[in-house]
């Protein structure tokens, strides 16, 4: 047994140890004075910083939760060591011996500790590492090279390679002096049938670090198809010193990086991992063995903070197929900490970061991160793409969905930026409206009301579940120019003419509005040759119910705006091209909606197509515009 740790080696080593190298492995420090240094609480959950270090006096304090302390204290409080661990941990950290009271060197120290764990492991991975050299492990160099990871690579990211045999390890372990019961706390061996045996065979190997750097566990990936006793991927146990949900493989690599660069990304496994840093993505990392959770989150949110404010981004990497959906809705769904700054990268073909630099090399890696889409957008546009935007049915279905997903948004500003944005990815034209019900939603949500639907029938389109004999208001502005054309061809149909029969019925958005212009194409038309009584009658009669025969009858008599008889044919003239623009500036946004799903570099054919359509169409209609100004100046035909 090692004696008691002297307390002058203990002052020694505290004064040796520079306490913001040690704090600024687990949380993102920056200056806040002279002589201080601020982060991130890594011991309560905090966006300001209120975590406080002091190199000058060795100490730490956090002014939130009130936690402080000298280099062991934090170290025990971080990685839930006793202080004797700790300073034992430091000694190793700057190479000091310890010299026990009744003892020898730290060498000497107590089997079973925390030190001894970190050491078997270390002796594991050489042991793994120069297995992977061997004629045994060539699948597993088969692997890597498969997938364009050469022997530096491997190196680089330390893989190894668990031989055959049942004992090949816990034998070469046992004999460089550690314990059985080290090794099985350790997660390396485990107790057989017949003795001791190893936890990994036949296995590709890839170490899991801490922080510190050193190796805490190992995740094992199957490389024979007669190896189905356990699945694709097994991990270290649950161990002291190994907890899945607070580890993240390549953290080690990418930490300075993600401090200095503000960035995280976030892949599903290891060798998509080793393809982004090789490709120049220097800050991914992926978890082990378990899901990304609160606890990765918070581990990286240490580390990206550097302020009072955020500067990071989060970007996750996830399969374009369902269950990279149903991930982002996850990260959606939370408690949106980091959300307003979450981004996702879906490849092409819903390949991973590993297959993606196979196919198409490092640059298309780097293009990935960089053609990330906000989280929100993401899920957003993913519910958009179940619906037909190209009909007002599919647009109502849509924003029915959209509106409540929408709502969610916590942050008052981004929500009211994004229910902008979902009009015109809809293609919807009433801005207003989608804010106004989106607004209604997140208050409904916040007094615990839980969703409804979003978004009723759109006031400007033909609904199917919106009774078509429901009354307009007749003094609708965004109606009145449709309200005014039924008008004219029922009082004025030869003068209409041509014009009027060429509207297409989608100019008309109110039910009850084309309703009546079914009801004139149905007559006949206005270019029919009918007019008067006889005309007024014929459209009635092809009404579907009294409300509507009622409002024929009241378009026959309501007063046109004009003051001679002479300026009926220019107000006509107007309040048809007035009509007629209004139904191409909808044709427009839904143009402008297609263009915003279609990416002009992946799909350039289709994007330039529907770019001249729509430069076309913006002519047209200010064509239109122009008539019907300039047959309106004396009239009050609406906008």
């Amino acid at each position: 047994m090692a004696g008691r740790l002297p307390d002058r080696d203990i002052a020694a080593i505290r004064e040796r140890v520079r306490i913001e190298d040690v704090v600024g492995e687990y949380v993102a420090l920056k200056a806040a004075g002279p002589l201080s240094l601020k982060g991130l609480c890594p011991f309560h959950d905090e966006k300001s910083p209120s975590f406080h270090v002091r190199p000058q006096h060795g100490h730490f304090h956090c002014f939130g939760c009130g936690e402080g302390g000298d280099v062991f204290a934090f170290l025990q409080k971080i990685e839930h060591v006793g202080f004797v661990e700790a300073v034992e941990q430091m000694a190793d950290r700057i190479g000091y011996k310890i010299n026990y009271e009744g003892g020898g060197t730290s060498v000497q120290r107590d089997r079973g500790t925390r030190a001894r764990l970190v050491a078997a492991n270390a002796a594991a991975h050489e042991f793994y590492v120069a297995q992977l050299n061997e004629p045994e492990a060539e699948a597993a160099r088969k692997y890597l090279t498969d997938r364009n990871f050469d022997a530096a690579a491997a190196r680089q990211f330390g893989c190894g390679y668990a031989p055959g045999g049942w004992d090949a390890l816990t034998k070469h372990l046992l004999r460089k002096g550690f314990e059985f019961k080290e090794l099985e706390a350790a997660g390396l061996s485990k107790q057989g049938r017949q003795g001791p045996i190893d936890r990994f065979h036949r296995r590709l190997l890839w170490p899991i670090r801490n922080l510190s750097g050193d190796v805490i566990g190992f995740g094992a990936r199957r490389l024979y198809d007669d190896d189905q006793m356990t699945a694709k991927y097994i991990n270290t146990p649950e161990t002291v010193l190994y907890k899945k949900s607070q580890v993240l493989f390549g953290l080690d690599y990418a930490k300075r990086e993600i401090a200095k660069g503000h960035q995280a990304v976030v892949v599903e496994g290891y060798t998509d991992v080793m393809a982004m840093h090789l490709a120049g993505v220097k800050t991914a990392v992926a978890s082990c063995g378990t899901a990304f959770g609160d606890e990765h989150l918070a581990i990286l949110r240490r580390l990206l903070h550097d302020d009072n404010f955020w500067r990071g981004e989060i970007i996750y990497t996830f399969d374009g197929d369902a269950a990279g959906q149903a991930a982002a809705l996850k990260a959606f769904g939370g408690d949106q900490k980091l959300a307003g700054q979450t981004y996702i990268a879906v490849a092409p073909d819903g390949m991973d970061p590993c297959e993606l630099r196979q196919k198409s090399g490092d640059g298309a890696v780097r293009d990935l991160v960089a053609r990330r889409v906000p989280l929100y957008e993401f899920v957003i546009r993913g519910l958009l793409a179940e619906h037909n935007l190209d009909t007002p049915e599919g647009q109502v279905e849509a924003l029915r969905r959209a509106v409540p997903v929408v709502a969610q948004i916590k942050d008052n500003a981004l929500r009211k930026a994004y229910a902008t944005k979902l009009s015109g990815w809809v293609g919807w034209d009433d801005i207003q409206l989608v804010v106004r019900r989106v607004g209604e939603e997140a208050r409904k949500m916040a007094r615990g009301g839980g969703a409804r639907p979003g978004i009723p029938e759109r006031e400007a389109a033909q609904s199917v579940t919106e009774h078509p004999a429901a009354r307009p208001n007749p003094h609708d502005p965004v109606l009145l120019p449709q309200r005014q054309s039924l008008a004219v061809a029922i009082q004025y149909p030869a003068l209409a003419g041509p014009p009027f029969d060429a509207l297409e019925p989608e100019a008309f958005t109110h039910p009850a509005y084309v309703a009546v212009r079914a009801a004139i194409a149905e007559a006949g038309g206005v270019s029919r040759g009918i007019g008067g009584a006889e005309w007024v009658n014929l459209v009635a009669d092809h009404t579907p119910d009294l409300t509507l025969r009622a409002m024929v009858s009241e378009l026959a008599a309501e007063p046109i705006p004009v003051k001679t008889a002479n300026d009926v044919p220019r107000f006509i003239t107007g309040v048809l091209a007035r009509t007629q623009e209004a139904w191409i500036g909808r044709q427009i946004a839904t143009l402008k909606s297609k263009l915003q799903r279609i990416s002009s570099t992946d799909q350039p054919e289709d994007y330039y197509a529907l770019f001249g359509d729509l430069v076309a169409l913006e002519q047209y209609r200010k064509s239109l515009l122009t008539q019907a100004m300039g047959n309106s100046d004396d009239f009050a035909i609406g906008s």
